[in-house]
């Protein structure tokens, strides 16, 4: 924008003074936002007097006034802050939480009630400079004082109020339960038995409560602030002098805070009492789960597992997604024609189904909306897990628990005196398992169950592995799904570029498919958090077993001589069927390579 503009914020003597609503309506209308029917609308509104205590800028954006410079578009409050950053000559920033030094950024150990004061927040902090976050461009009698105490350069970048309030109140006060939790105990450096390499310094053994409010405080962020990242996983690891916090978001590990080690340690240890898992054990793996809500109400299962490792014990927790039973295939991911040939495999009576792939690939989540799909009042659907990781009333759902005997063989056992119509074994792994599932499958009953191998062909090979005869392959199992995730595009960002040829060749190769024109590249935004991606769906490679297949099926099969026939017979690769959802606008073939294999001996397997 040219000078004029920032020249209009001094004619109007702001230097000095705080935004003020009328102000704010008044050069949006004279620069061309908004009419003058809705600025006078907005000044004869209730919702001003009502919301009176609200930024100006926030109130303005609650009204979802009309942006006529972007007709069928509302202004929001972050257009109006990076508009207010361009007419006071100075930045704008989105603040993205994950990319915060919050250590840093909470250790100026500046108090909360000067910041609130000014309505700043410290963003980045480097040997000479920290950036402040501000809503109020022309309040800057705080820039010198703050230089001053603070021995460093300051400056000024114009950040949303909601995101300044919001994330100060968050770090904020999350770094005051962390000084209090430390406070308390005495010393950062606790001594622990488990730390195999612990700098033992005497007189400095001070003990953290798992049940101190601070602690309390902090496990009650730790949750919440994963479900509002939308993280699948968190890990608290402890290190030689400080606990990392890591939350994993679209299958990426990002650093999301630092704690002292007694800290760490405490936080565990309430985390442990919460799932019921024993406290005093630190030596052995221990496994356990909890419940809890999210910020919307919804129930939160979490999968927890402990493992000791060289600086104490490291706590890993698995949060399932409370939409998995909810999502349809399509949301899965699937095509027309995988959702036709999926279904018909899943709506047959008896036979075996698998799903296979990695940790982390998705496959739980399919079993779980197929079986909600199955799921009818005239049907006995039964589960043996380890552990149960979505519980539904629709299931009849058991866990595995070897300690007393109670193992997916065993389960399996005991669900065919049940009266079942559909089994789901949460993973064969032993050839017992493998064959109570046979059995279950020739006695009329529907199974699905998971295995860990790479692809489709590969599940075969590894039944056959376990000791499964080939003639009983030949007659229960039905089909098998592998699966990857991809990250998929960010709708807000992505960007239509001509194909590159080079990378399209490697994905389809060498089934020599077209290229399309243009593809949708990742560009990044705040939306995002400059990543370019938001959100994952799946990849499919589904293996119908054919008459052609079982023929190949025996137990010298060479698994090469299984994906061909399988091949011939429609199935579509996982490399083919990334490269539908890149022309699906919906990824990059950069993410597809990440996770589906290359084909091998391709030349041979055209038909």
């Amino acid at each position: 924008m040219n000078n004029d503009g920032a020249s209009l914020f001094a004619l109007d003597n702001q230097r000095g003074r705080l935004l003020d609503t009328d102000f704010l309506l008044d050069e949006l209308l004279k620069d061309g936002f908004i009419s003058r029917a809705a600025a006078d609308r907005c000044r004869r509104s209730a919702a001003l007097k009502q919301r009176s205590s609200m930024h100006p800028m926030t109130l303005i954006g609650s009204l979802k006034l009309e942006n006529r410079r972007s007709p069928g578009n509302v202004i929001s409050v972050e257009d109006i802050a990076s508009w207010v950053a361009v007419k006071a000559g100075l930045s704008y920033q989105h603040i993205d939480p994950l990319k915060l030094e919050v250590h840093s950024i909470t250790g100026l150990n500046l108090p909360l009630a000067y910041i609130e004061r000014f309505n700043i927040m410290p963003v980045e902090v480097t040997a000479d400079k920290v950036i402040i976050a501000t809503s109020e461009p022309f309040v800057e009698d705080w820039v010198k004082e703050l230089s001053q105490v603070l021995r460093r350069k300051i400056e000024r970048v114009i950040v949303s109020p909601v995101d300044i309030k919001r994330y100060r109140e968050e770090f904020f006060a999350l770094a005051a339960s962390v000084r209090g939790a430390t406070d308390n105990s005495g010393r950062n450096n606790s001594a622990r038995i488990s730390d195999f390499e612990q700098l033992v310094t005497l007189g400095r053994a001070g003990k953290l409560d798992a049940s101190d409010q601070h602690i309390v405080h902090i496990v009650d962020w730790l949750l919440q602030y994963a479900f509002d990242q939308r993280a699948s996983d968190i890990h608290l690891e402890p290190r030689r002098t400080n606990g990392n916090v890591r939350f994993r978001i679209d299958g990426v590990l990002h650093h999301i805070y630092q704690v002292p080690l007694n800290v760490m340690a405490a936080v565990i240890s309430r985390i442990k009492v919460l799932g019921r898992m024993d406290v005093a054990e630190k030596r052995r793996p221990q496994d356990g789960r909890l419940k809890t809500v999210t910020p919307n109400g919804e129930e939160v299962e979490l999968r927890l597992s402990t493992m000791p490792i060289t600086f104490g014990e490291k706590l890993v927790m698995r949060i399932f997604d409370p939409e998995a039973l909810k999502k349809s295939f399509q949301e899965l991911g699937f095509s027309e024609d995988e959702l036709k040939t999926w279904r018909g495999m899943v709506e047959r009576p008896h036979g075996i189904i698998l799903v296979t792939g990695p940790t982390g690939s998705g496959k739980t989540t399919t079993l779980y909306s197929t079986l909600k799909h199955l799921a009818r009042p005239d049907l006995n659907v039964c589960t043996v897990e380890d552990p149960i990781e979505i519980v539904d009333p629709k299931l009849n759902q058991m866990q595995v628990q070897p300690s007393i005997g109670v193992t997916f063989s065993s389960g399996v056992r005991t669900l065919l005196r049940q009266d079942p119509d559909i089994i789901m074994v949460g993973e064969i792994r032993d050839l017992e398992t493998a064959e109570i599932a046979v059995q279950a499958s020739l006695t009329g009953h529907l199974v699905l169950s998971t295995l860990h191998t790479n692809d489709s062909a590969s599940a075969i090979t590894r039944l056959l592995d376990l000791g499964v005869s080939d003639f009983l392959i030949q007659a229960t199992l039905l089909g098998i799904t592998a699966q990857r995730l991809v990250r998929t595009l960010c709708p807000f960002c992505k960007r239509e570029d001509p194909v590159d040829e080079h990378a399209w060749h490697l994905l389809t190769a060498p089934w020599e498919i077209k290229p399309p024109e243009t593809v949708f590249n990742a560009v990044g935004c705040s939306e995002c958090r400059r990543t370019g991606y938001l959100g994952r769906t799946a990849i499919f490679e589904m293996m119908l077993v054919t008459p052609e297949l079982s023929e190949v099926i025996n137990d010298s099969t060479n698994i090469e001589v299984l994906r061909r026939q399988s091949i011939r017979d429609g199935m579509r690769p996982l490399r083919l069927s990334g490269a539908n959802a890149v022309m699906a606008g919906l990824t990059t073939p950069e993410e597809v390579f990440k996770v589906a294999p290359p084909p091998r001996n391709l030349g041979s397997w055209q038909k």
